[in-house]
């Protein structure tokens, strides 16, 4: 195939993917390519004025728990969290909704590694070091998705040994320190910790109400007014998925969603 076709194909392809994505994943990318914008000039410094840095942090400034994920340092930076952030954010979107990732980002699966972050410095590593960037959100979404492949797919063979699928973001965040000494090994592990609490069952009890969020919907006809939207009864999996019945979890426990299915790689003699 000449190559001329094949980049036809792929620029196609990545087209079709955009305009696929909902609501809040599309939101949430354009926030970050706005903050990136902006942080070009120099009349206004975004970053500092963004970052969660724990000495800044007050009544006044409690926006900074909110704000650093969409603001980066260059763009660079910028892009690589948007590749690696728009398949995971977009796939949570369609599973749960698209009011209730609104509620969950903009509220527990933000201020909670916030908060673990800024314990971790300030109390017991007494630093004052600030954190920008959404891969926090992304170690915190593929702690989700390693709990939930873990309790179909318990293990990955590698040779003779019996890797747990559950440690797969954890190398993850070891070769993320030790390749990109800018990043933020706190900040990862911070979006971690959470990531496999709310893939062991606990993002039931951070999430509203769904009586609530079904009212809100029907009064403001949102899935009419919005183009992208996703409500509570599009959602892939149905509210926070169902396990399948083949066999008991693991882990134990409820299951926050659905586990992704696959067999056992097998890689080497």
């Amino acid at each position: 195939m000449p190559a001329s076709n094949v980049m036809s194909f792929s620029t196609l392809r990545a087209r079709s993917y955009i305009f696929r994505l909902p609501l809040f994943t599309r939101a949430v990318l354009l926030a970050i390519v706005g903050f990136w914008i902006v942080s070009v000039q120099s009349v206004w410094d975004v970053r500092t004025w963004g970052a969660l840095i724990p000495d800044e942090l007050g009544i006044t400034t409690l926006y900074r728990l909110n704000t650093f994920p969409f603001i980066h340092l260059n763009g660079f930076h910028a892009l690589m969290n948007i590749l690696a952030l728009a398949p995971l954010l977009e796939r949570f979107e369609a599973e749960h909704g698209t009011l209730t990732s609104l509620t969950l980002f903009f509220g527990p699966l933000t201020t909670i590694p916030a908060f673990i972050y800024v314990f971790m410095q300030k109390l017991v590593l007494r630093s004052n070091t600030g954190v920008m960037g959404a891969s926090m959100w992304v170690f915190l979404l593929l702690g989700m998705e390693a709990i939930r492949t873990y309790k179909v797919n318990p293990h990955l063979v590698i040779a003779t040994y019996n890797i747990p699928t559950w440690t797969t973001p954890i190398a993850l965040l070891l070769c993320a320190a030790a390749l990109v000494p800018s990043s933020s090994f706190l900040g990862h592990l911070s979006g971690l910790i959470v990531g496999y609490g709310c893939g062991m069952g606990y993002l039931k009890y951070l999430a509203p109400p769904e009586k609530v969020l079904r009212w809100i919907e029907g009064k403001l006809n949102l899935l009419g007014r919005l183009p992208h939207y996703v409500n509570l009864d599009q959602k892939t999996y149905g509210r926070f998925g169902v396990l399948p019945s083949s066999g008991s979890s693991p882990l134990g426990g409820p299951g926050a969603a659905l586990s992704m299915t696959g067999s056992s790689q097998r890689l080497g003699p």
